[in-house]
Parts: C-alpha cells; sequence; structure tokens
C-alpha cells in the first residue's frame, strides 16, 4: 500500500480515572502510527461530551470508574450511527462477557503492552473495515473472549468444539485447547445458534457437526460419539432432540 493510499491514523480518546494509567496509555500511543490521540478523560460523563464533540475512532476505555464507569458509557453509546470503535483496557479480567455484550472490539488487560496494544487496534482495522450488511445482524454470539494465561483471547463460536460445564465456569474445548469462561451453561446456550449446537446433557453442549454418531448400550441409555473420541452420556431431558440428528 502506498503511503497516499495508507488509512489515516484512528483518532483516539483515552479514559481512566486513574493519572498514571492515563499517561502510560499516552507513551504507548506515541508509538504508535496507527494511532492520532486526541484527547483524555478521567470519567465516564466527560467521555460521553467529549466523544460528542470531537467525534473520535476509538475509545480506549477503563472499565471501573466511579459514577458512570465503561460498560455504561459503551451502553449510552451502543447503536449510535457515529459511535467510536472501543478497546476496553482495564485491570480486571472478570468483565469480558459484559464488554462482549456491549461489542467491544477487544479487551486488553492492564498492564498494556506495547505488542499487545498493536493487536488491538489491527483488530480495530479489520472490524471498521468489514461491510455490515443492514438488517442481518444475528441474535447469537458470534465470538468471545475467555482469559488465558496473561491475556483475554478472542474465541470464535463456530471454532468452538464442545463445552463443558465445571462449577460456575464453563470450560470451552477449541482443537487440543480449553478455556474457561464464567458463565453458566443456560447463560451460554441462550447465547449459541442453535443451529450449531446442542444440549446433551445438563452439562454439555456440543457443535452439531462434531457429532459423528449416537450409540446404545442396550441398558436404556444413550451415548453421542464425538469427532475427537469423546464420549459423552446424553441426558434424558435432551435425547429426543439428539434423536433428531439421526432423523428419528
Amino acid at each position: 500500500m502506498t503511503e497516499e493510499n495508507a488509512p489515516r491514523p484512528l483518532t483516539t480518546l483515552i479514559v481512566d480515572d486513574e493519572p498514571l494509567a492515563i499517561e502510560r496509555l499516552q507513551l504507548l500511543c506515541a508509538r504508535q502510527p496507527e494511532i492520532n490521540l486526541i484527547g483524555t478523560a478521567s470519567d465516564g460523563e466527560a467521555a460521553l461530551r467529549l466523544t460528542e464533540q470531537l467525534k473520535p475512532d476509538l475509545l480506549l476505555l477503563d472499565i471501573a470508574m466511579p459514577g458512570k464507569d465503561g460498560l455504561d458509557v459503551a451502553r449510552a453509546l451502543s447503536g449510535k450511527p457515529d459511535a467510536p470503535a472501543i478497546i476496553f483496557v482495564t485491570a480486571f479480567d472478570r468483565f469480558a462477557v459484559e464488554a462482549f455484550d456491549v461489542a467491544a472490539i477487544d479487551y486488553v488487560l492492564k498492564p498494556v503492552e506495547n505488542a499487545r496494544l498493536t493487536l488491538a487496534i489491527s483488530r480495530v482495522r479489520e472490524r471498521t473495515a468489514e461491510p455490515r450488511a443492514s438488517g442481518d445482524d444475528s441474535p447469537w454470539a458470534e465470538e468471545f473472549w475467555v482469559p488465558y494465561k496473561s491475556e483475554l483471547r478472542r474465541i470464535v463460536a463456530a471454532e468452538i468444539d464442545r463445552v463443558e460445564a465445571e462449577r460456575d465456569y464453563m470450560r470451552l474445548h477449541v482443537g487440543t485447547v480449553s478455556y474457561l469462561l464464567h458463565q453458566t451453561i443456560t447463560g451460554l446456550e441462550e447465547r449459541l445458534d442453535p443451529d450449531q449446537f446442542i444440549r446433551l446433557h445438563r452439562s454439555h453442549l456440543v457443535r452439531r457437526d462434531w457429532i459423528a454418531g449416537l450409540r446404545h448400550d442396550g441398558g436404556g441409555v444413550w451415548i453421542a460419539c464425538l469427532k475427537c473420541g469423546t464420549e459423552i452420556r446424553i441426558g434424558r431431558t435432551h435425547l429426543a432432540e439428539a434423536k433428531k440428528l439421526a432423523g428419528k
């Protein structure tokens, strides 16, 4: 891409109630050619006022703030035609589900590393470049953020092979890797497209095309055989739905 055709830097507003956090982000933004920092705000009300006045392309938005927090700000901006893209920058991983609900593009944990901010900005570029078909918004979750080591990873819903409940967490199995998400299985089931996922047991959700076959053990119990070799006992209340997979 020639310099003439290169996209202009993203006009960006930093929102954080901690002066040191703002200062650190300012220093990181100065190292990002994709960023044109146009202001800072120390609370949610100021963030909304400045967003209205300055029309930034991007908010680097803290979550835990007095008064209106970052989620309140995101909800207030949601659906507006000129709403900025949002990258949450927070010290807490427990807000990831709520961040997904307000359609943030990324969720970066403090302390922020330059490489991680670069990745988040590239995701903003990718997302804002995608054409949006009017009236084609799906009611089902397309992605999740999950804690993994010292970061949060974006997991595409269609890549989840199966989900296994572990007390207050769901273990999302994606290939040979698994991730824990703080969510009830009922809540997760309500987010996933039922054309892609099926509930087989009180503690198991499975992607439909991951089921290789159904087996009867002769004692009234049915088993779902998955492509990975895992076998899951089908709960009695979910058996009729599972048999529809085989046209029964």
